[in-house]
This record gives structure tokens, sequence and C-alpha cells, in this order.
């Protein structure tokens, strides 16, 4: 295969099909290989339950505790000497890039090293290999500076490229978390009007939600931790609002906090959130559905419409064509 083969716009279009087909038989073959991530999620919570057992009991006895294994692992030690080296996460890293980490279910410093070396190294291999593309693979025709332009633009967009990533796991959490946040609250009104305390309740709803929302039973397993470690528990409700980020997880933690500070019935305050829930819901179905119409219009005229046609007016075009002939 030579370099002009490579160049040709019909060869680099068959190659673009070709990745398109393998792509389509890719998301349809995926679904059958796919695991349940719900029992190696729920061990990772569990080593988190571990670390802040640990810290407590340090933060009480002033005491270093050993280390051992949790969810919050440690960066690698080349990733973490780069990014130090050149200051990362003082020029690109703030409070709230933490935050949307955590938001998309990572956490700790590993995370946040890799997210840093990413926006560095991604826009690096990118430069080099539109770089190759375009001295290699090109012809010469193709105006030099044309080529470092699109070098460059290619290069700037894999800048991008983390922060989209970043925004699509917490679209995805976030998604998840409010299609099961309503059966969670029945679940946890259900444990606490049967006598069961808010820390059991949390426990055993995170156990029963975890087959409809792995993203939720591990926040909910997280929060039933704080809620037995930390000295405040109004910290742990804040905990849990704010690493989940969706509004119905918000007043429902506010409610708590109110019901925490004024004495009020717990049952009362969760019945009443989850009614709310329930029928932000099923708004927000109906809301789709009333959508679904007119987004169905365009695919309607340029897929039905001409077979639909070709259909109907293919015979009689067929008879008068042989009636002329």
């Amino acid at each position: 295969m030579n370099i002009d083969k490579l160049a040709d716009s019909q060869f680099l279009l068959a190659a673009l099909a070709l990745v398109a087909v393998a792509g389509t038989l890719f998301s349809l073959l995926l679904p059958m290989f796919e695991r349940d991530g719900l029992k190696s999620r729920m061990k990772s919570v569990a080593l988190e339950r571990e670390k802040i057992r640990a810290r407590e009991r340090a933060r009480v006895a002033a005491e270093k505790s050993s280390p051992r294994a949790s969810l919050r692992s440690e960066p690698k030690a080349q990733m973490k000497r780069i990014v130090d080296q050149l200051n990362l996460q003082a020029k690109l890293a703030d409070e709230q890039t933490q935050d949307k980490l955590r938001m998309a279910g990572f956490r700790g410093s590993r995370p946040l090293y890799t997210f840093l070396f990413a926006r560095v190294a991604i826009p690096v291999v990118l430069f080099v290999l539109a770089g190759i593309y375009a001295v290699v693979l090109l012809p010469d025709t193709v105006p030099v500076m044309s080529k470092l332009g699109g070098t460059i633009i290619v290069s700037g967009l894999g800048a991008f490229l983390p922060n989209i990533y970043i925004k699509n796991k917490i679209t995805n959490r976030q998604l998840s978390i409010r299609r099961a946040w309503p059966d969670a609250l029945d679940l946890m009104l259900i444990c606490v009007e049967s006598g069961m305390s808010i820390e059991a309740a949390f426990g055993r709803v995170a156990e029963e939600i975890g087959t409809q929302s792995i993203p939720l039973a591990e926040e909910l397993t997280l929060t039933n931790a704080e809620l037995s470690f930390l000295s405040e528990r109004r910290q742990a409700y804040e905990n849990l609002a704010k690493r989940t980020g969706v509004d119905g997880v918000k007043n429902v933690m506010m409610a708590l906090i109110q019901a925490e500070r004024y004495g009020t019935p717990v049952g009362n305050a969760i019945r009443v959130m989850a009614d709310d829930n329930r029928e932000a819901r099923m708004q927000e179905a109906e809301k789709k559905a009333a959508s679904l119409p007119p987004k169905l219009t365009v695919p309607m005229i340029v897929f039905f419409l001409p077979v639909l046609f070709f259909v109907i007016l293919g015979p009689a075009v067929m008879q008068v064509m042989d009636t002329f002939q």
C-alpha cells in the first residue's frame, strides 16, 4: 500500500465507512458482554468505609493510622512527578475541579492527577499524530500553513476531551440517580416508619436500590459510613448533596438537616419529599413524551416518506413506462 493510496479521498471514505460499521457492531454486541459492576463497586465503597473509620479513629486518638487499601488510591509516581514539576494543580485545578470529579464518581488524589496529566498529554499526542498524518500521508500540494493549522486545531481539541469525558460521566451518573431517587425515598420511608434508624435505613436502601442504580447505592453507602463516624450528621448530608449534584437529593438532605435541627419527625419530611420527587419524575416523563412528536417529524420526512412514496408510486410509474414503451 503506497502513500498516494492512503491520501486518496475514496480510500479515506472507505476507511471511515469501515470504522462506522465496526462501531455499530461494537455498540450492538457490547451489551451482551457487559458485566454487572454492582459487587465490585460496593466492595470499593466498603473499603472507603474502612478508610473513614481509620481516619476518624486517628483524629480521636491523635495518632497516625497505618495505610490501608481504599477507594482513594494514590497516583502513579511518574504521573505525579510530571504534574508537580509543571505545577498543573495550581494552574488547571481548583475546588470546582475536585467537586466535578467527585460528582463523576472519582475520589481521591489519583483521579485528579490523572485528569491534569490527561489535559496536557492528550494535546501533545494528538499534535504528534496529526503532524505525522499531515507530513507523511497528505500530498505535497497541500500548503504547509494548512497542514500546520490543521495540526494545531486537532491538538487544541484534545485539551477539551478530558472535560467532555468528565461532563458526560456526571450527566450519566446524575441521570441514573435522578431516576432511582424517588424509589429510594419510598424504601427509606418504609424503613424509617418501621422503626429503623436513619443510618440503618440508608444501608438497607443501598442494598435494595443497587440493582436499579449503582451510583446511588454507592453514595448511600458512603453516607451511611459518614453518619456513623463523622462528628456532625449535617456534614454527611451536605456531602451527599454535594457529591451527587442532583436537586432532588439536595432538597431531601436539606429537609433532613432541618428535621435534625428542630427535632421534627424524619418520617414526615421523607414522606413529603418522596411525593414531590415522584411527581417531579412523572412531570419529566410527561415532558419527554410531549416533545417526542416534534422530534419524530424530521426522521419521518427524511427516512419514512421517501420509502412510502417509492412503494406507493413505484408500480404506477412502472406501468406508465411499460405503456409508453
